[in-house]
């Protein structure tokens, strides 16, 4: 299950979460608790033997969307301390709302954990589980709870269950439906499930305290009617298990050690701990029973992560689906070109506290950047091209055919990558701001008068350029300075300030380049209750013609490269194709929105 080598488990820096779970194996807490191989109730377990995990983790999404970046904190924090003490970690799909759940999100999930890098094989199986799977169970634990008097049917209407429900500070009320005999509750639930009633007509709620200060334990909803097909049961069953109840029991019966869940459901611990005692005493369950904790969520600058409203950006067409570069999904980072490494180094280095933390987006990138840095080949590409004009080049070479040629190191620290071979000719492809009619203080680029390096090439004069009728710059025009190629002996004699990147036109690769920028102007979008969508970034996407040097004619979809001087890019992943590529900026070189 391990996403990286075998020693980045070693070391790793200590967090709250780390230290208790080190302290409890080495306590021998879950050392002689037994695994029935498959998820079961106490008896399956019980058939079983040791089991071979020091600790067990889950990862519980609801198939309800796609993974967004704060999903990869989650994923790499559970996974991760599952494989640094050895363990095992789930992958389960907390599956138990069929209105809003679909296959297309299963299958998406399971994609984008497999790219962070993460499985769920162990110990010769494959952990993946879902929780509609023990909806038998779950049925049968109801039961257990009505006839142990701890649960009953309620057909209060919603209105009136939230009146009576009480606030912060005043208790609630008894249901008038509370003091049914378990008998009449167990007719009454049963009916529920033979779908004798309709949507809405009832609920199941446990029985505990109405009084309680923590308004979650006062006689929440455990069942409602639901017709509704699942994507994975179909339509065997028309009630369904309400999320607090449900997701205790998918844990007990995977036998997790460790049910690590973001700040918010704090206040659903008691009734964690409560239901699984409850069933616990009934012999249905076997201790030690999971325990819940809480850490704070992760929230990245720039970013919204709320399903909703990132279904907004899609619906109304702000951004082109759920994998748009400019979306926070894993899907929309993935083809933007960040790594699964920058994502994995992201979450551990933000670690694990007790309170919620907001992180620069620039972290992000930073990590982003010492990942490709090292890995990402070098290419010349020229974004915003005007035409530059070697007026004397067939005097210098000989003849205006001539291809004179280049070279360079496909990466620099990288010799076992080879070379790259490209070539001058009389005319080149070179960034339009890298010529100024009249240029600014401390501007050392192509001016008239003004001498400059190729790149790897010679160094050139600039003598003007040239323009249409509406005094539009059309082609910049320079002369070549006689034996100045790099690494010749007169590539020195000539001293100049300015070096610029350039591509031949004889050889271009021309390519569609999609500049993405973050989608929003402010770090907190739709803070203090703000329509997001009035600080959308309206130049959160451009895209425009380029040239590529034709070393980059063969990227496949998925490779990335630094174009020197602009950044980091890839190839997308979806429309880059063999004689028409695409090419999205992940990153620049460095942070652009720094003030």
């Amino acid at each position: 299950m391990s996403a990286a080598t075998p020693n980045d488990a070693l070391h790793k820096p200590s967090n709250f979460l780390r230290t208790l779970i080190e302290r409890e194996v080495q306590e021998g807490v879950y050392a002689q608790r037994p695994w029935g191989g498959t998820p079961g109730d106490a008896a399956h377990h019980a058939a079983g033997g040791q089991d071979p995990a020091a600790v067990r983790l889950r990862f519980p999404p609801e198939p309800n969307g796609y993974l967004h970046i704060g999903h990869a904190k989650s994923i790499c924090l559970n996974f991760g301390l599952a494989r640094d003490f050895g363990g095992v970690c789930h992958l389960r799909f907390d599956d138990t709302n069929p209105e809003k759940e679909e296959q297309e999100y299963v299958d998406a999930i399971v994609e984008m954990v497999k790219w962070l890098g993460w499985d769920w094989e162990a110990n010769g199986t494959a952990h993946l589980y879902y929780a509609s799977n023990y909806f038998d169970f779950m049925y049968r634990a109801a039961e257990h709870l009505i006839e142990r008097g701890l649960a009953y049917v309620d057909e209060q209407t919603p209105d009136e269950m939230r009146a009576n429900r009480g606030d912060f500070t005043t208790p609630g009320t008894n249901s008038p439906f509370r003091s049914r005999t378990p008998e009449e509750n167990l007719a009454r639930f049963r009916e529920m499930r033979d779908g004798k009633h309709a949507d809405g007509a009832m609920v199941l709620r446990a029985k505990i305290d109405m009084a309680s200060p923590n308004i979650n334990l006062r006689d929440p909803a455990v069942y409602r009617i639901r017709r509704a097909t699942h994507h994975n049961t179909g339509d065997k069953w028309c009630i369904y298990p309400m999320y607090t109840y449900a997701h205790p029991i998918e844990d007990a019966l995977e036998r997790i050690s460790h049910s690590i869940c973001t700040l918010e459901f704090e206040d659903q611990r008691p009734f964690y701990d409560w239901l699984l005692e409850r069933l616990a005493e009934g012999g249905l369950l076997a201790h030690p029973l999971p325990k819940q904790h809480e850490f704070g969520r992760l929230n990245l600058s720039y970013v919204i992560t709320s399903k909703r409203k990132l279904k907004q950006l899609v619906d109304e067409g702000h951004v082109c689906g759920w994998d748009d570069p400019r979306m926070p999904t894993l899907a929309g980072m993935r083809r933007r070109g960040y790594t699964p490494a920058s994502l994995r180094k992201m979450a551990e280095d933000s670690g694990a506290s007790k309170t919620n933390i907001w992180l620069d987006y620039a972290v992000l990138d930073i990590a982003l950047r010492a990942d490709l840095e090292a890995i990402a080949p070098r290419g010349m590409a020229v974004i915003n091209p005007v035409k530059l004009k070697l007026t004397n080049y067939d005097q210098v070479f000989g003849s205006a055919t001539h291809r004179e040629p280049c070279h360079a190191p496909a990466h620099p620290q990288r010799p076992e990558l080879g070379q790259r071979q490209f070539s001058l000719g009389p005319e080149l492809w070179i960034e339009a701001d890298d010529f100024a009619e009249v240029p600014a203080k401390g501007f050392f680029r192509l001016f008239p008068g003004n001498k400059v390096r190729l790149k790897y090439g010679v160094i050139i004069e600039c003598t003007g350029c040239e323009k249409d009728a509406s005094g539009h710059i059309t082609a910049v025009t320079a002369t070549v300075i006689p034996d100045t190629k790099s690494g010749t002996p007169g590539a020195d004699a000539v001293k100049v300030k300015g070096v610029i990147t350039w591509v031949g036109v004889h050889e271009a690769v021309a390519t569609e380049m999609r500049l993405f920028d973050r989608l929003f102007t402010e770090a907190q979008p739709d803070a203090g209750g703000r329509d997001f969508l009035t600080v959308l970034n309206p130049v959160s996407k451009v895209v425009q013609t380029s040239y590529l040097e034709p070393s980059l004619a063969s990227a496949k979809a998925e490779d990335k490269f630094q174009f020197e001087r602009h950044g980091y890019f890839v190839a997308d992943r979806l429309d880059h194709q063999a004689g028409s590529p695409v090419f999205n900026r992940i990153a620049g070189l460095k942070d652009g929105w720094t003030k």
